[in-house]
């Protein structure tokens, strides 16, 4: 099946420069949105079809519309950064892209092409480029593909038209005010995904599951809550948009896939720097009550999250129903902290690529 090539209709009134640096001064996260997106068909019969980069505008949407009533959607997370050189580079698009094809997969859509998915990214990252904040500091341009099933008519079944999109907004820190730990509320009677569901695809109806019990979490004084296994109630799996990393002296674990926890970007890349780094690094199964006896004998020193979008972030307290417990004292720890830095260092090109993660646009 041949692959689209994407016609350049860029608009004839972009936001003036002005402005555009009034934004990127204070850019927050998912707030603001640059001049263009691309978009990209498919139809059954005929495959992709119409790539196009256009400017940023809303879609029109018939009200029987396929995803309005039965939730075909993926998305996925990448972020572009500027080099010390002036240019820009995506982190490990190419990954993004195969996880991108296992969602599609999953919820019965057509798999974007992992060339076409780049190319797509490469296209609107280099026509909004002045939108990439300058190097130095921990801001990106945070992309944002997506697909939707587009067919009109309420048959329950899979779609035979999809639109693919990929839109783009200037990112700041996820958490503001700097790296510090977040609280952590480990819901027992919640759960995210089971076992045969759609816990490993990047799907909305994931994080629509998610927001009761985030809910929950900030009524509890929480910043991100904690999902356990839908089977047992008692392992650790992730929280409602990272994953979770455990830190036991120079051993660093990450709760193991199981199929319904997202194989997340960060957290693979993760496991490579902390081996680059001469930590051992595993995934295996951790329990809410070895989390709590691990801390309080001192052998768990030090708990983070990581994704896309926060990058590395430290976990403080932990509450459950009936106990709470702080991690170390309560302060970002060392081995979080290096990580951390390690991987920006990467991404912002000022460490060594040893994995050649950076994808440099032309």
């Amino acid at each position: 099946m041949t692959t689209p090539t994407i016609e350049l209709k860029p608009s004839a009134r972009p936001l003036p420069a002005a402005e555009r640096e009034a934004i990127l001064a204070n850019p927050g996260f998912g707030r603001h949105f640059t001049d263009h997106m691309v978009t990209i068909k498919w139809t059954e019969g005929r495959g992709w079809h119409d790539g196009q980069l256009v400017p940023y505008a809303p879609i029109p949407l018939d009200p029987a519309t396929n995803v309005l009533h039965y939730a075909q959607e993926i998305f996925e997370g990448l972020k572009a950064y500027r080099q010390p050189d002036g240019s820009v580079a995506t982190f490990r698009p190419d990954q993004n892209a195969k996880r991108f094809q296992r969602s599609a997969k999953r919820l019965a859509m057509p798999e974007l092409p992992v060339e076409t998915f780049i190319e797509a990214c490469d296209a609107l990252v280099q026509q909004d480029q002045d939108w990439v904040p300058a190097h130095g500091g921990e801001e990106s341009l945070y992309l944002r593909p997506f697909m939707i099933g587009t067919e009109v008519g309420l048959g329950v079944k899979p779609a035979n038209e999809y639109l693919f999109i990929v839109i783009a907004s200037p990112a700041g820190a996820y958490f503001p005010g700097g790296v510090k730990p977040v609280s952590i509320w480990a819901s027992q009677d919640r759960v995210r995904a089971v076992p045969g569901g759609m816990g490993d695809a990047k799907t909305g109806g994931n994080y629509a599951a998610s927001l009761l019990a985030q809910a929950e979490a900030a009524a509890r004084g929480c910043d991100q809550v904690c999902y356990l296994d839908a089977v047992e109630h008692k392992w650790v799996e992730e929280l409602g948009g990272m994953n979770l990393y455990f830190v036991y002296g120079n051993k660093i674990v990450t709760p193991t896939l199981t199929g319904s926890i997202l194989e997340g970007v960060t957290r693979d890349s993760l496991l490579a720097v902390a081996r680059d780094l001469g930590y051992e690094a595993e995934e295996a199964r951790v329990s809410i009550d070895q989390w709590r006896a691990d801390t309080e004998s001192g052998a768990l020193t030090e708990v983070f999250a990581c994704g896309t979008a926060a990058v590395i972030t430290p976990v403080g307290t932990v509450k459950t129903d009936g106990a709470e417990w702080t991690q170390g004292d309560g302060t970002p720890g060392q081995v979080t902290l290096r990580l951390r830095e390690a991987l920006l260092g990467i991404q912002r090109g000022v460490t060594e690529d040893k994995h050649g993660w950076m994808h440099k646009l032309a």
